[in-house]
């Protein structure tokens, strides 16, 4: 299989079921947000972490490409007139964002409890969290202007925010483990 196809060339991609979009298309700009957050948690999972965490990360991002996959389709070409599914498209289900809630549950568990917005920072592998979450935030923002556009799946937006929530709670939990300090925000006075 070739990587290069020269159809893209002149400014245009092919969604998955063929349409043809300018490759700054909402649609584009979401799932590649996707990809890059999807290429940042691999980045923390290639840090020293628990075998817990890699393993949930591991399902993060096959979640992510699979969310990447929906993003990707051309709402027409994936139905029949029928109503039927003509494109075989893997789906977010409710248990991928209940996971991550029984996960953020856990973690939360062991941590102390928040009472301030904590700077991101500490460690390296904890700046690669927050940065992660950061990217998961812009992914969701523009999932949403695109469900405004052309409405996709919910769950997709679901599990973006969850996703995001945890993780923050990842960070903290790194943080705990990796013994580095929690610098609690406290706004300076004028």
């Amino acid at each position: 299989m070739k990587i290069y196809t020269k159809t893209g060339d002149k400014g245009t991609t092919a969604l998955f079921g063929g349409t043809r979009v300018p490759k700054y298309h909402i649609r584009i700009d979401s799932y590649g947000t996707v990809d890059e957050l999807n290429s940042y948690i691999g980045l923390i999972r290639d840090q020293k972490i628990d075998p817990r965490s890699k393993e949930i990360l591991i399902h993060v991002q096959d979640r992510l490409f699979t969310l990447g996959a929906i993003l990707a389709t051309d709402p027409e070409k994936a139905m029949l007139k029928s109503g039927k599914e003509r494109l075989n498209i893997p789906k977010i289900e409710e248990e991928d964002i209940e996971r991550l809630e029984t996960e953020m549950d856990t973690m939360n568990d062991n941590l102390a409890p928040m009472t301030h917005f904590v700077l991101p920072g500490g460690h390296p592998t904890v700046s690669y969290c927050h940065i992660a979450r950061c990217v998961c935030r812009r992914a969701e923002r523009l999932a949403t202007l695109l469900h405004h556009e052309e409405p996709i799946d919910e769950r997709v937006l679901k599990y973006l925010n969850r996703l995001s929530d945890y993780l923050f709670v990842l960070a903290r939990k790194l943080t705990h483990d990796l013994q580095a300090e929690e610098v609690k925000w406290i706004p300076e006075k004028i």
